[in-house]
This record gives C-alpha cells, sequence and structure tokens, in this order.
C-alpha cells in the first residue's frame, strides 16, 4: 500500500505525515504533480489550512489538479481531503471573494452562521453524527468528538454527506463518494479516535 501526502506549502503535513506513519511504512510526501503521477499512489491525502483561494491556487501552480482528477475521479485511487482539502472539493468558494474549486462534488464552500453567542472560527472539539453515506470509514466514529479550526463549511449535495456536527447550526462535518473522502476536522489533530480513522482509511479497500 502506497500512501501519498500532498505538499503544496500549506497544511499540517507534518503531522499528517506522522499519523500515518504509525499505520504504513510506505508514506511519501509529494510536492508537485510531476511527483505524484511518478509515486503512484494507492490513497492520497491532502491536508489544508488557511484561506481557500490561496490553497486552490498553489494546488494548481504546483500541477496537482489534473494528476487528481486523473488518480481518483478516473481512477482508483482513494482520495481523503482534510479541512480545507475537503472544501475545495466544491465548484466554488466564497472566502475572500469568489473561487472556482476544483468541482468534484456540487456545492459551495460558505463561511459559518455566526450569532446567538457563535464565535468564528470555530475552534475545539466537537462530536460528528453520521449518516447513511458514512459507510465502514466514518461509521464507528457516530458521536465521537474531532477538533475543529474553521471558518467556512462545505454547502453540498445532499447524497454525499457522510456526516453532520451542530455548531450554532448543523453543517457538514464529512462527504464521501466514489474514492472520495472529506472531513472537516482534523484527524491528526483528533487523539486516538483520529488516528483510528487514518488507520480505517489506510486499510479501506477502494471502491
Amino acid at each position: 500500500m502506497k500512501i501519498a501526502v500532498i505538499d503544496y506549502g500549506i497544511g499540517n503535513v507534518k503531522s499528517v505525515v506522522n499519523a500515518c506513519e504509525r499505520r504504513s511504512s510506505a508514506v511519501q510526501r509529494v510536492v508537485n504533480g510531476d511527483e505524484l503521477a511518478r509515486y503512484q499512489p494507492d490513497k492520497v491525502i491532502l491536508p489544508g489550512v488557511g484561506a481557500i483561494g490561496a490553497a486552490l491556487g498553489l494546488v494548481r501552480e504546483r500541477g496537482f489538479e489534473g494528476v487528481l482528477r486523473e488518480m481518483v475521479l478516473e481512477g482508483s485511487t482513494s482520495y481523503l481531503g482534510i479541512c480545507v482539502g475537503m472544501q475545495m472539493l466544491a465548484e466554488d468558494c466564497e472566502e475572500f471573494g469568489r473561487h472556482r474549486g476544483l468541482g468534484w462534488i456540487g456545492g459551495v464552500a460558505r463561511r459559518l452562521p455566526d450569532g446567538d453567542g457563535v464565535r468564528i472560527p470555530h475552534i475545539g472539539w466537537n462530536s460528528i453524527a453520521v449518516t447513511a453515506a458514512a459507510g465502514g470509514l466514518l461509521a464507528p466514529a457516530d458521536g465521537k468528538d474531532f477538533y475543529f479550526v474553521h471558518s467556512y463549511h462545505l454547502d453540498c449535495d445532499q447524497p454525499a454527506i457522510a456526516a453532520t456536527t451542530s455548531y450554532g447550526t448543523d453543517f457538514v462535518s464529512a462527504v464521501r463518494f466514489g474514492n472520495v473522502t472529506g472531513v472537516q476536522f482534523h484527524p491528526e489533530k483528533s487523539a486516538e479516535e483520529g488516528l483510528r480513522l487514518i488507520g480505517r482509511f489506510l486499510e479501506e479497500t477502494p471502491c
């Protein structure tokens, strides 16, 4: 099993690599699309923090977009997007202007609503409620707490929603469709429960 963690200059790459190495030794950090194409991983993880427009710009600048589409959407490589790595799957993103997302899923990355004592960004531990789309990867995490740090959320197609979380309102905290999984929380920062989720992703048979 070959695992690639995408390093495009933003994200908790070291933490994600360390978490994967606790479950597998075949983990490689890749810094551009050519490197990813040569490596031909079975699993690819895209971490992300910060502004989504800057993240998308770097993903494209480093040549990842086309290679990821070919490997994941047109191939059998399994994808895990973390935080911004999930949000960028949308068609559009509204952070600091309008940005074209990767367009893998119908939807928009929007700012979380504030008010009624709810502070943005949403920072800290919160639980997830899984849906029928969760499958074996997320189902064991139903009701478990994970660590969140975000101001935006993915407003997306209903069939892909795998988990929701309540913070003033219910927002999508995980999606699943085909070989694609996205989580709004940070499993690499979520102690043993997060490590267990990463372990299940690495062990899961691709669709």
